[in-house]
């Protein structure tokens, strides 16, 4: 990769980015991803403007799954009444694989960090998924800047 960054997860944005492939090995956790702006402030963005990675890899060192949840949704009919609930489910580890498949081709909603705190909301087709990645630093890797 040509381009790295250290704990700039800031200097992205990440809302609309495309998941290709989601890791998970002990203590690593990996997001490779389309579509990611990367944003004037960004150490490596010489340009004055917001700009486009595709294949940016997103590593995420010292990491542990804290949860991994499939949220609940609410359907109403056209007067306002509920048709359909369904809580939110918390996938246990041994499911964190095929989730991960469940993700790949989705779109990221948004990628957020406070406090080694990592939170990554994913948007499927019907309904969202909430994952939470405690980490000790991110780091942000990829081959050439793109127009947007």
């Amino acid at each position: 990769m040509k381009y790295r960054t250290v704990n700039e997860l800031e200097h992205f944005e990440f809302a609309e980015a495309y998941i290709a492939e989601v890791r998970f090995m002990t203590g690593l956790f990996v997001m490779e991803l389309d579509q990611v702006k990367i944003l004037p402030e960004n150490s490596c963005n010489r340009d004055i403007r917001t700009m486009r990675a595709n294949g940016l890899t997103l590593t995420i060192g010292g990491a542990e799954i804290l949860s991994f949840v499939e949220e609940g949704y609410k359907v109403y009919d056209a007067d306002g009444k509920l048709r359909e609930q369904k809580d939110d489910i918390v996938l246990p580890v041994e499911e964190y694989a095929a989730g991960f498949r469940r993700l790949e081709g989705c779109a990221l909603y948004s990628a957020e960090k406070k406090d080694g705190i990592y939170t990554f909301s994913v948007d499927t087709e019907d309904h969202t998924f909430l994952l939470v990645v405690k980490g000790e630093q991110d780091t942000e890797e990829w081959d050439r800047f793109l127009n947007l």
